[in-house]
Formats: C-alpha cells, sequence, structure tokens
C-alpha cells in the first residue's frame, strides 16, 4: 500500500495520473504499485477509504536461498501531474497469515523517477552544499572568540572606528546597496580628511607669529 507522507495530503489515496491510466487496459489500471513475477496477485480497494493494496501469497525461498523476493513495479513517477505530483509518498509492506493477523510491517519512502542515478547524484551534491554551508555559518559564529588575530586588532586599535567587519549578506541585490553605501560613506570621509588637511596648511602656525615679532623688534632697537 502506498500513501503520502505529509500530513496534509494523508487523506488523498495515491493514484496513477490520467495520461498512464489511459494507457493501460488492465483493470488495475489506477493501481500505483504492482507485483511482478506473480501468477496471484490480488488488487485491492477499501470500500471506505477508496485505498489501494495488493497482496500476494507467500512463497518459500528458493532452494539455496534464504529469502523470498517479491518484485514491485510503481507504474507512475513521482512528478507526473494529476498524479503525486512531486507529493513525496510511503510504501508500506505487511506480512499477514491467511486470517488477517499481523506479523510484521515495514514502512520506508520512495521516490519513483525516470533517472535515478542522476536525480541521485543531484541530491547527494545539494545535500554536501547545505552541510558545507551550515559548517562556514558555524565558524563564523565561532570566529570572534577564538581568532586571536581579531582580538589583537580590537585591543590594538585606538578607537571603534579604524576596526573592520566582515558581514556575510545574502542576495547580490542586496550586497550592490549595501556596497554604494560603504563606498558613499568612504568617499566623504576621504573629503573630510583632504579638507581638514587643507585648512591647516593655509593657516600659519602661532609660534612662527611669535618668532617675527621678536626678530621686528630687535630692528627697531
Amino acid at each position: 500500500m502506498a500513501v503520502y507522507k505529509k500530513t496534509e495530503h494523508l487523506a488523498d489515496v495515491v493514484r496513477r495520473c490520467p495520461h498512464h491510466q489511459n494507457g493501460d487496459a488492465a483493470d488495475h489500471r489506477s493501481h500505483l504499485i504492482r507485483v511482478e513475477g506473480s501468477q496471484r496477485p490480488q488488487y485491492l480497494e477499501d470500500y471506505n477509504t477508496k485505498r489501494h493494496s495488493v497482496t500476494v501469497p507467500y512463497e518459500p525461498p528458493q532452494p539455496g536461498s534464504e529469502i523470498t523476493t517479491i518484485l514491485f513495479n510503481f507504474m507512475c513517477n513521482s512528478s507526473c501531474m494529476g498524479g503525486m505530483n512531486r507529493r513525496p509518498i510511503l510504501t508500506i509492506l505487511t506480512l499477514e497469515t491467511s486470517d488477517g493477523q499481523l506479523l510484521g510491517r515495514r514502512c520506508f519512502e520512495v521516490r519513483v523517477c525516470a533517472c535515478p542515478g542522476r536525480d541521485r547524484k543531484t541530491e547527494e551534491a545539494n545535500s554536501a552544499k547545505l552541510q558545507t554551508g551550515a559548517k562556514q555559518v558555524k565558524k563564523r559564529k565561532s570566529a570572534p572568540a577564538t581568532d586571536p588575530n581579531m582580538c589583537k586588532r580590537k585591543s590594538g586599535s585606538s578607537t571603534d572606528e579604524e576596526e573592520v567587519f566582515m558581514l556575510p549578506v545574502k542576495g547580490r541585490e542586496r550586497y550592490n546597496m549595501l556596497k554604494k553605501i560603504n563606498d558613499a560613506l568612504e568617499l566623504a570621509e576621504k573629503e573630510a580628511k583632504n579638507k581638514t588637511r587643507a585648512s591647516k596648511e593655509l593657516l600659519p602656525s602661532s609660534g612662527k607669529k611669535r618668532v617675527l615679532q621678536k626678530a621686528e623688534r630687535s630692528d627697531s632697537d
């Protein structure tokens, strides 16, 4: 039996999409799970919940083997529109006696796709990126407490204005906006320093005035 994993879809019945149903002439064409290699499967539909299930008699293992193999074929992809539509599903397997007594149960998530190898590599790459990003964020958070160079810069600076801070920014548009603000502030600071330096060069020092006054008095004497 197949059921949807998320609670908001749990009441919906997992069915094949209309496109694949129309191309199938079997009586159980609406069932997602189909048993292959057995001549005695029974496809059932619950009268109340309308959920689909399939049963197959248990067969003892073949000579030389310790397990019994049952082949299941999922007749739609997880991305089929009108069917699963990318909603995750769970497959429930039960081992029961002929009178319905439950002996064992197994539930696992299933994703059906046309290229499993390609999708597996894509998911592994995305998972690796997420783990790398989480490690980098963790390092950034712990850096101020563990980086000795940062502590030296803070203790050696005379004012807070001389400290340099690193700010992670998400999104290029936001980064460009903050960069323009920072560039404008740096330009204003540079112009203010240039004006201060120019005003100091234009004004004579008070010490030189006193020397000239003494020299003039000596000449008059």
